[in-house]
């Protein structure tokens, strides 16, 4: 097994190279790395894209163009921890255009169809407090939002 860690493989059907492009433009310590194509005889046109390796915020990712057989579900995310509401903002107007859907409590689904948690460090912290009575006021405002609001979240714990 290869001790770098996993590689994610990401379903697109015919847009794979442009979804790799989009994710490494999104994040810093991005880049592509090899494209492969159909040869003749395969179940695409031959010459088409089938895969592209890339980074996306040093992770490693493929993106494989297998057809519209399978497509993306909520039931597998992408957390993205921001550090404060700029960063909230810029993650939450990228991934939602083009064609993203706002979804609720920090949750968004980009172009793709792929989802995406957009998440500032500051409620990872709050909801890891003992005290939970705060973290039930931070969590009942989250629920009521769809892009967090970090200092939405923080009068709510601190019971403003």
């Amino acid at each position: 097994m290869d001790t770098d860690g996993f590689t994610t493989c990401l379903w697109f059907d015919g847009r794979a190279e442009e979804a790799a492009r989009f994710y490494v433009s999104l994040f810093e310590n991005s880049a592509i790395g090899a494209v492969t194509h159909y040869p003749e005889g395969a179940h695409q046109p031959a010459g088409n894209v089938l895969t592209v390796d890339f980074t996306a915020n040093g992770q490693k990712f493929v993106a494989l163009n297998g057809g519209p057989e399978f497509t993306f579900n909520e039931a597998i995310s992408f957390q993205i921890t921001c550090h404060d509401q700029k960063e909230v903002d810029h993650y939450w107007t990228a991934l939602t255009e083009g064609g993203g859907e706002e979804g609720p409590c920090g949750w968004v689904k980009d172009r793709f169809g792929v989802s995406w948690q957009v998440v500032p460090a500051r409620l990872e912290e709050m909801f890891r407090d003992p005290d939970t009575t705060k973290v039930a006021r931070a969590n009942q405002a989250m629920m009521t939002m769809r892009k967090l609001d970090i200092a939405a979240l923080e009068k709510a714990y601190a019971g403003e």
